[in-house]
């Protein structure tokens, strides 16, 4: 590691576990998102959504179990994995396992959505924004990347914990305030990590290093 000239990091999450274990400094170039596919659509549907593959560490479990607790709210969670049949044992009536289902049919029942749920640890999280995208506000484990790429209050909301008591008191929250998110404005800040901002930041770092 100190043989490298130049550390390049996806997040300032990432920036500070560079620091931590080589002892090296680097610099934040954010991943370029899809968003001229994830289009914008202001008027929303009343259930939430959830994506992911079903492996432990995406919280899927913890999604799940925390709606089947909440007969009133609906669910729809797109994805499969290893742990499917696990996750399927902790649904109820009103979560909708979708597996897997190709990209543009991902991005209607995204844009159609009340919320988008994210329950994991990312070293920065592209989901979460491809959903702001779309305009969907995002319920996020306030711990990684997301704190970077979502406005507590303005474009979701956070929870401290991975615990269905945290997750839960999360949605109602939401329930409360989410009159206040504007799709538009939520749009916007997705906006600041598209693929030509990213093309743009990536080869002027190169040039300016190969200058050098």
């Amino acid at each position: 590691s100190q043989n490298v000239n130049y550390f390049i990091a996806n997040s300032q999450y990432i920036r500070k576990r560079v620091k931590n274990c080589y002892g090296r400094d680097s610099i934040v170039i954010y991943p370029p998102v899809d968003i001229e596919s994830f289009t914008l659509v202001e008027e929303k549907s009343d259930y939430y959504l959830a994506a992911s593959r079903f492996v432990p560490y995406k919280k899927i479990n913890l999604i799940v179990e925390t709606f089947a607790k909440m007969r009133d709210k609906k669910l729809i969670v797109i994805g499969d994995g290893p742990d499917y049949n696990k996750i399927k044992q902790l649904s109820s009536d009103n979560v909708y396992l979708a597996g897997f289902v190709q990209k543009d049919e991902m991005i209607k029942i995204m844009q159609k959505a009340k919320a988008f749920v994210f329950a994991a640890e990312e070293d920065f999280g592209i989901l979460p924004v491809e959903a702001q995208a779309c305009g969907t506000p995002v319920i996020a484990y306030g711990k990684g990347g997301t704190i970077e790429t979502i406005i507590n209050g303005q474009t979701g909301i956070f929870f401290n914990e991975q615990s269905i008591e945290c997750l839960t008191d999360a949605v109602n929250r939401f329930e409360k305030e989410c009159l206040h998110f504007n799709p538009k404005n939520t749009r916007q800040n997705a906006e600041r990590f598209s693929v030509e901002r990213f093309k743009k930041e990536y080869t002027d770092f190169v040039n300016a290093k190969y200058e050098v």
